[in-house]
């Protein structure tokens, strides 16, 4: 898989295209979750993805702190293609997602709304849960932080 981190700005129309297609079949059609994925902070942030043969199969949003929430820096719609589930692709979002958060917000400590089934994977990546389980677009989620101060996974 080769990786690649564009801001909104630097995103072909190709790319912006196939990036959405990906998440609305993930998140609105595969979860059966109507919402609103288009929420206006895709124009402020980063997008990871995670192409083969020039096909986005996976990816993530990387948002600066402000955005999401006022402290923290933050990653979201992380997502992977079905066909390549079980494969460890999720890592490696997670992984890539991870690094390039150091690099483009030195120093900030990172905050996610990670959907509830989903903890113990986060927390293998040093996210620690904070708070009560919320419903968000009707999924039972959690907050999570990862301090700063953690090494970035190789």
């Amino acid at each position: 898989m080769e990786w690649s981190v564009k801001n909104f700005q630097d995103l072909t129309l190709d790319e912006m295209y196939q990036w959405i297609q990906l998440r609305l079949e993930v998140f609105v059609l595969e979860q059966n979750c109507p919402y609103q994925d288009l929420d206006d902070k895709d124009r402020y942030g980063y997008h990871l993805l995670g192409k083969e043969n020039g096909k986005i199969l996976a990816g993530s949003r990387l948002l600066p702190p402000g955005i999401s929430y006022e402290q923290y820096a933050s990653i979201g719609r992380v997502v992977t293609h079905p066909a390549i589930r079980h494969t460890g692709a999720g890592k490696m979002v997670m992984i890539q997602s991870l690094v390039h958060c150091a690099k483009l917000f030195q120093g900030n400590s990172l905050k996610i709304s990670a959907q509830s089934y989903l903890i113990r994977f986060y927390e293998s990546f040093g996210f620690n849960k904070i708070g009560e389980e919320y419903l968000e677009d009707n999924i039972p989620h959690c907050a999570m932080i990862r301090p700063a101060e953690l090494p970035v996974p190789s």
